[in-house]
Formats: structure tokens, C-alpha cells, sequence
């Protein structure tokens, strides 16, 4: 497995199985920010906890799943939504009962307590953002597409206008996600991501790019984080559609109540 930090830290979310549901928890996010859930499932023990809505996993089995998951992050809602590796980023104004399913958006935002924002990914990067000072945050969905599209700077105008936030008051943690020696793509990506051009296919380090993208839209290096787990590679148990894989872990941010 290969990380690289593009200085930037490099740190490993702590496994925590709560009532079944298994955690990866941004531990360095749990101890700063107490009024914060922020955490990445992983397939379990098992490879079972899949929480796709598509697929052959019986509905009643996914919805049960969700309750689990909401449960588990101390939330009354969860917001979710069918994702399109674009950029449209969803504000929530309120929590939902239950879980809200809306279409086509790759990112959620808030400033309300009680709502899990969940992402689905199994290589793409989960990309948690939060402003301690407005105590507003929003997640991110960031595949090679979305990072070329300036879904990062997206989210970032979405809590600029439901907080005022300003970029160098932003945390950012890029969790777990395909690593730079596992992930090959066309010359083509690497041109869509503004780097030089191969001559033919080669490998990318998505969350050192979006590092860098992070840098140059005004947050402090010291404010931003990358995940050690790799899905495809690393020790942790986590889905990988190029490993072959078709269930799909969720990212959850929440402000506790």
C-alpha cells in the first residue's frame, strides 16, 4: 500500500463495531471535535454490511442496515443520495426523520444538528470537511471526475453560503479511498487533473491531488488529513470495485445533538 502525504498527515481511522455496525473512526476528529460523529464503515467481519440501495440485498435487510447506521451515529436522519460523479452539492436546512433519499447529488452540507450526511463510495474518496468556528460541514463525494469537476471548491461555496465559512477556518480529511499504487488510469485522467500528461496508462495518487487542490483553495496544509487505508490493498476490510467488488462502504458526518 502507498500514501502519499503531499504534505499533508497521513492518518489511520480506529475501527469501532457499534451495535454491529462497523466504524472506521477519524480518531484525531473525535477527540478535537466532541460535538462531531465523523466516520467511514467497512464491509465487517464478514463482508456483509453492504448498504447499497441497488442490487440483490433485500430492501427490508438495506433498510435495517440504515437504522442501524443512523442509530449508531447518535443522528435522527440520515440524507443520502443516488450519486452521479458530478458536482451538485445538497444543503440541508433541518434533520430528517428517518432517511431523506434524494437524485444526483455527490456532496451534502449543514449547520443542523441530527443530520447524518452520507456519502457511498468503494474506491472514490470520501472527503469530510467541517468549520469548527460555524460548526457547519459538509461530505463529499470525489472520484477522479468529481476532483477534475471542483467538487471540492463546490462544497466549499456551499458552507461559504450556509456559514460564511471561509476557507483557512476549514478542516479537511480525505478518508478511506483507492491508494496511489493501486489505482491506474488513463493518460487522460492525469490531464482532466492538470498534471502532465504519460504517454500511456499509469498509476494516480486521487487523494494527493485533492490534497493539493485543497492547498491552493486557501485551507492550511496543517488542517488537512489522508486517510493510511487504501480499499483495495490496505488491512482494513473495506469494499473495492476494483478489487472486484460490488458493495459499497458509507461515509457519515453528523453534528451531535
Amino acid at each position: 500500500m502507498s500514501v502519499s502525504s503531499e504534505s499533508a498527515r497521513v492518518v489511520e481511522e480506529r475501527l469501532a463495531v457499534v451495535d454491529g455496525v462497523p466504524l472506521f473512526v477519524i480518531q484525531d476528529w473525535a477527540e478535537r471535535f466532541p460535538w462531531l460523529f465523523a466516520a467511514t464503515t467497512g464491509a465487517g467481519s464478514d463482508d456483509s454490511f453492504h448498504l447499497g440501495l441497488s442490487g440483490d440485498t433485500p430492501v427490508g435487510v438495506a433498510m435495517g442496515r440504515w437504522r442501524s447506521l443512523i442509530a449508531a451515529s447518535g443522528m435522527s436522519g440520515a440524507a443520502h443520495s443516488r450519486q452521479a460523479h458530478g458536482r451538485l452539492v445538497q444543503t440541508h436546512a433541518v434533520a430528517p426523520i428517518g432517511l431523506l433519499y434524494s437524485d444526483g447529488f455527490d456532496g451534502h452540507a449543514t449547520a443542523a444538528p441530527g443530520v447524518a450526511l452520507t456519502v457511498s463510495v468503494a474506491d472514490c474518496i470520501p472527503v469530510f470537511l467541517v468549520d469548527d468556528d460555524a460548526r457547519a460541514i459538509a461530505l463529499l463525494h470525489a472520484g477522479w471526475r468529481g476532483v477534475a469537476g471542483n467538487i471540492l471548491e463546490v462544497g466549499l461555496a456551499a458552507l461559504a453560503g450556509l456559514a460564511g465559512t471561509r476557507p483557512e477556518r476549514v478542516w479537511l480529511h480525505a478518508g478511506p479511498a483507492i491508494c496511489g499504487a493501486c489505482y491506474e488510469v488513463g493518460p487522460e485522467v492525469h490531464e482532466a487533473l492538470g498534471l502532465a500528461r504519460p504517454r500511456t496508462g499509469s498509476t494516480i495518487d486521487l487523494r494527493g491531488a485533492l490534497a493539493r487542490r485543497a492547498r491552493q483553495s486557501g485551507i492550511a496544509t496543517e488542517r488537512v488529513t489522508i486517510s493510511a487505508h487504501c480499499t483495495k490493498c490496505g488491512p482494513g476490510r473495506f469494499f473495492s470495485h476494483r478489487g472486484g467488488e460490488r458493495g459499497r462502504q458509507m461515509a457519515v458526518l453528523g453534528i451531535l445533538a
